[in-house]
């Protein structure tokens, strides 16, 4: 597999992510700000998650979907 493919797919699966985690929040009528400090991690930090432009750690993930009282799959769904 090309270094480019796995670039694609990555940047892919992290839109994906963003998505997912973006709307669940909204669905819970969130902020970001909100979330962030709920999972003290920094707004700007979690703005690049939602945005695709930062892969989150499993840890966060695991805390946003605690956080959301989702199931971790509920966030990992679609992705590629």
């Amino acid at each position: 597999m090309s270094r480019h493919h796995n670039f694609v797919m990555k940047n892919k699966r992290n839109m994906v992510l963003a998505s997912n985690i973006k709307a669940e929040r909204n669905r819970k009528r969130l902020t970001q700000a909100q979330l962030a400090e709920y999972i003290n991690i920094s707004n700007s930090a979690l703005g690049l998650i939602e945005r695709g432009k930062q892969t989150p750690s499993i840890y966060i993930i695991l805390d946003i979907a605690r956080v959301l009282s989702l199931d971790i799959n509920d966030l990992l769904k679609n992705i590629p």
